[in-house]
């Protein structure tokens, strides 16, 4: 059922205001996350902090946390305390982003999948927020083994169900846009 989705403590007239903010706030977060990933793109570390993400080894993360000795490390710190306030934004702005398309699709699947990746946004900020906690044990110095492999582990879900949400989000729209535009042109 469409109600049942993360956001229905937000008042249904107001989701979307609600989800423009969050949007806005995630488009300005993801800027200043590029200009603050510049610095740390490295030989080893191709991807900045992705590649530090998905780096899965103690060697491979230490490799990649001597290329950013000095200034560089500051910038993955920040990076990564940043990021936390960029999983709230990004988590409510595509979840949210579902709910609205649900509910324009009404009924069936559609609506009950915009339901259910509503929900998989929070199970991917969860996932991001322990991702960034186990490479912060890292850039402290950390010598475990599990940190990289659970940043890792935790990683590669949020990314499919975070590409599914925007999937969702954007295929939707432009059936809704399609739907509406034939809508008028026949009637």
């Amino acid at each position: 059922m469409l109600s049942h989705h993360p956001f229905t403590w937000i008042v249904p007239t107001q989701r979307k205001r609600v989800f423009v903010v969050f949007f806005l706030l995630a488009l300005i977060l993801a800027g200043f996350t590029q200009v603050v990933n510049a610095p740390l793109i490295t030989p080893a570390a191709p991807s900045g902090i992705v590649s530090f993400e998905l780096a899965g080894s103690l060697p491979e993360s230490q490799r990649i946390l001597a290329s950013w000795e000095g200034k560089r490390g500051v910038y993955a710190g920040l990076s990564l305390g940043m990021d936390y306030l960029f999983i709230l934004a990004y988590a409510s702005a595509i979840g949210l982003g579902c709910v609205l398309v649900g509910k324009r699709l009404k009924k069936g699947r559609g609506a009950r999948l915009g339901s259910a990746l509503a929900w998989g946004m929070w199970a991917a900020a969860l996932l991001d927020g322990t991702e960034n906690y186990a490479l912060i044990r890292l850039l402290l110095g950390s010598k475990q083994t599990a940190w990289p492999l659970l940043a890792r582990w935790c990683a590669i879900p949020k990314f499919v169900l975070v590409g599914a949400g925007l999937l969702y989000v954007v295929v939707g729209a432009v059936w809704i846009a399609v739907g509406v535009a034939k809508h008028r042109t026949s009637g």
